[in-house]
């Protein structure tokens, strides 16, 4: 083990959408994401005598700490320090990204350099989507081809293509009931039912003939239309669970101003609260953030470019 800390930051992630609960061509899942701006993760990992966790989130991260070591069977213990952390339970990736993080400073102090999946595997993360560990391992929309159903490798990257630069997401995270996770998220999928082949086929249409080519192009009308369709159908597979097309409450009404105010993109990331919407430019950004915040009470917004990076590694 080597000496000194390593500081790893990380974005929180935003999940477009999954393109096959069903898997009839032998994969589930596979996913459509990309990072979100002004929320992050901070983390610091330094050699220790014994294995102690500090901050938010410091149980959990000392879980993932256990698990790493084991998997790259490496000796020695560590400090981490949670310095900054993700909400949870908002459907922005938290457990994924302090796992990832937790395991990818180990590693660095280890002289290792696992790929994302192994990185990923160490410490039991991407078990359905892959679309947080493929945010943390670089910037811009990523597209997933989901696991195999005869298997248990996650879900390799597809296409990873970077936004332009003036487009501008407004994530805001309402108070609201978290979405589920854990155990509960586990048997909430367990309890979908498997949706219609033509929803299917449609959600990969979008995906392939309008939202990637609209991103290349510029064309953030086209690609709005189509993200958007993509979130209401998957929202219509997850309605029974979580009680409608979107989290009820202010992830509805949010949703559904966004909507009436012509955003062009618009959706819930994951099983919410948190929601979206992609506009063009700084000042549409802000429009939209203060009619929000003007609608809604206890809401906290953040606007900003999507990240054109994945995790910030330093050593200190």
């Amino acid at each position: 083990m080597t000496s000194g800390t390593i500081v790893v930051e990380t974005a929180a992630r935003l999940h477009f959408g999954l393109l096959d609960l069903g898997g009839a061509l032998g994969r589930r899942f596979g996913g459509i994401g990309a990072s979100a701006p002004g929320v992050g993760l901070r983390v610091s990992v330094s050699p220790a005598n014994t294995l102690a966790a500090h901050g938010p989130d410091a149980d959990r991260a000392a879980e993932f700490a256990r698990r790493a070591l084991a998997y790259f069977g490496v000796g020695g213990s560590v400090e981490l320090h949670v310095e900054r952390a993700i909400p949870a339970h908002f459907g922005l990736g938290s457990g994924t990204q302090l796992a990832l993080s937790v395991a990818r400073g180990l590693a660095e102090l280890h002289g290792l350099d696992p790929a994302p999946l192994e990185l990923a595997r160490a410490v039991g993360r991407a078990q359905r989507s892959a679309v947080g560990t493929w945010t943390f391992a670089g910037g811009g929309l990523v597209v997933e081809g989901g696991r195999r159903t005869t298997g248990d490798a996650a879900g390799p990257l597809l296409t990873r293509l970077p936004f332009p630069s003036d487009w501008r997401c407004v994530l805001a995270l309402p108070n609201a009931q978290p979405g589920a996770s854990g155990a509960d998220e586990a048997a909430a999928f367990a309890d979908l039912p498997t949706p219609a082949e033509r929803e299917v086929e449609r959600v990969s249409y979008l995906v392939l003939m309008a939202m990637l080519p609209a991103l290349v192009e510029g064309d953030i009308a086209t690609f709005g239309r189509a993200l958007t369709e993509v979130q209401e159908l998957n929202g219509r597979w997850f309605a029974a669970t979580q009680g409608g097309t979107y989290a009820p409450g202010q992830p509805t009404g949010i949703v559904r101003l966004m909507r009436d105010l012509g955003v062009p993109g618009v959706g819930q990331s994951s099983w919410g609260p948190a929601v979206y919407g992609i506009v063009a430019g700084d000042n549409d950004a802000a429009r939209l953030a203060d009619r929000i915040h003007s609608a809604f009470e206890n809401v906290v917004v953040h606007t900003g470019p999507f990240p054109a990076h994945g995790a910030i590694i330093t050593r200190t």
